[in-house]
C-alpha cells in the first residue's frame, strides 16, 4: 500500500492508541475488537514502512516516527470530518453537528468540568452544551435513553443492569474529601484522617434514588470504621439550600476534593488512607459524535498531564461491584 492511498480508518486506529497508549482502552472507544485493532496498526506500519509503536507487556509507547506521524493523521483526520460533514447523507452543506449534551453532576468546579473545559478548547467547533443532573444513577438513565449523551461519576458503582448499555472510559481516581460547617470538631485541622470521624453521622446522600452508587460506595468506605450513615432526608435543591439545611443538620458531608466550595463550611481531604472514588465517562454503546471525540481527547491529556489514573500508594479504593450499589 502506497501511504498516499492510507485509509482514515487506519489513521483513525493509530490515533487512538496513540492517545490512550493501551490496545484495548483504544479499541473500546473506537467499538472494534482489540485483534481488528492490532491489524490495523499492522498495515498502516506496513504501508508507512515505519515502527510506531513499541509494544511490551506493560506498557506501548509511540517511536520517533510515531511522534512524527501524530499530528500528520491528526490534521488528515480533522480534513475528513470536515469533508464528511460538508457532503455527508443527511446532513445540509456546511451544518455541524447537533450539540452534545454532557452531564457534570453539579454546577460548579472539578474534574468533568476540566474535561469539559480542554474538550472545548481542542472541538472549538462543537457545542458541548453542560447538564447538570446530581448523581450518577439517575444521568445513567438518562444517557441509555438518549436524553443525555454523556455523564460523568463512579460508573462502576452502578447497577450492572443500568450499566449494560452503556460505554465507559476511566478519567481519575478522585480523593475524596468531608465538608465541614465550620464549628465543628475537626474543621481546624488541614486533613481528616478516616478514623477521626468513628461515631460521626456522615451524609452521603441516602434515600436519595439519584445518588444510589455514591451512597454505595460510601457504604462500603464507612464498614467497619465506626463511621454512621446519615438517615434519609429530603433532597436540599441549590447550593444555599444545600448549606442552610448542612449548617443546620450539623453533619459532615461525604464529597470530592474538587466539590464546589460552601459559605459557612470547609471542605478538608481524608487521609490515613486516602480514599478514592474511580471517576468515569460514560455514554451510549455505539454513539459517536466529534464532541465525545474531543472528550475522549481531553481526558487522555489530562491524565497523562496531571496523573489522574495514578492512585497513590496506600490509597483505598471500592471493590469491584457485582450485586448492585451498596449490595452484598
Amino acid at each position: 500500500m502506497n501511504p498516499r492511498d492510507v485509509e482514515p480508518r487506519l489513521l483513525r486506529g493509530f490515533v487512538a492508541v496513540a492517545e490512550e497508549l493501551h490496545f484495548t482502552r483504544a479499541a473500546a472507544r473506537l467499538y472494534v475488537a482489540q485483534q481488528a485493532l492490532s491489524r490495523d496498526v499492522r498495515r498502516l506500519e506496513q504501508a508507512l514502512a515505519a515502527n510506531l509503536f513499541v509494544r511490551t507487556t506493560r506498557a506501548v509507547e509511540l517511536t520517533a516516527d510515531g511522534h512524527r506521524l501524530l499530528p500528520l493523521a491528526r490534521r488528515v483526520l480533522a480534513a475528513h470530518e470536515e469533508l464528511a460533514g460538508a457532503f455527508g447523507a443527511g446532513t445540509a452543506a456546511g451544518a455541524a453537528p447537533r450539540p452534545l449534551l454532557v452531564d457534570l453532576n453539579t454546577d460548579g468546579p472539578g474534574t468533568a468540568r476540566t474535561v469539559l473545559e480542554r474538550a472545548r478548547e481542542l472541538a472549538p467547533d462543537c457545542e458541548l452544551m453542560a447538564r447538570f443532573e446530581s448523581g450518577l444513577t439517575h444521568a445513567a438513565a438518562e444517557v441509555a435513553a438518549g436524553r443525555l449523551d454523556v455523564a460523568f461519576g463512579y460508573a462502576d458503582g452502578l447497577d450492572p443492569v443500568l450499566r449494560a448499555p452503556l460505554a465507559q472510559r476511566p478519567v481519575r481516581y478522585e480523593p475524596l474529601a468531608v465538608l465541614l460547617p465550620e464549628g465543628h470538631a475537626l474543621a481546624a485541622r488541614e486533613s481528616v484522617p478516616l478514623d477521626a470521624l468513628a461515631g460521626e453521622t456522615v451524609y452521603a446522600g441516602a434515600g436519595n434514588p439519584r445518588t444510589l452508587e455514591w451512597t454505595g460506595l460510601a457504604r462500603e468506605l464507612f464498614s467497619g470504621r465506626g463511621i454512621l450513615m446519615a438517615p434519609p432526608a429530603p433532597v436540599a435543591m441549590g447550593k444555599e439550600e444545600f448549606r442552610r439545611v448542612m449548617v443546620k443538620t450539623g453533619n459532615p458531608v461525604l464529597a470530592t476534593v474538587g466539590f464546589l466550595d460552601m459559605p459557612g463550611c470547609v471542605k478538608l481531604p481524608l487521609t490515613d488512607p486516602v480514599p478514592l472514588s474511580p471517576l468515569s465517562m460514560v455514554w451510549r454503546k455505539g454513539f459517536a459524535h466529534p464532541g465525545l471525540d474531543a472528550l475522549h481527547a481531553a481526558a487522555a491529556a489530562l491524565a497523562a498531564e496531571r496523573g489522574w489514573l495514578a492512585p497513590p500508594a496506600g490509597s483505598w479504593l471500592p471493590a469491584p461491584l457485582t450485586h448492585g450499589p451498596g449490595g452484598g
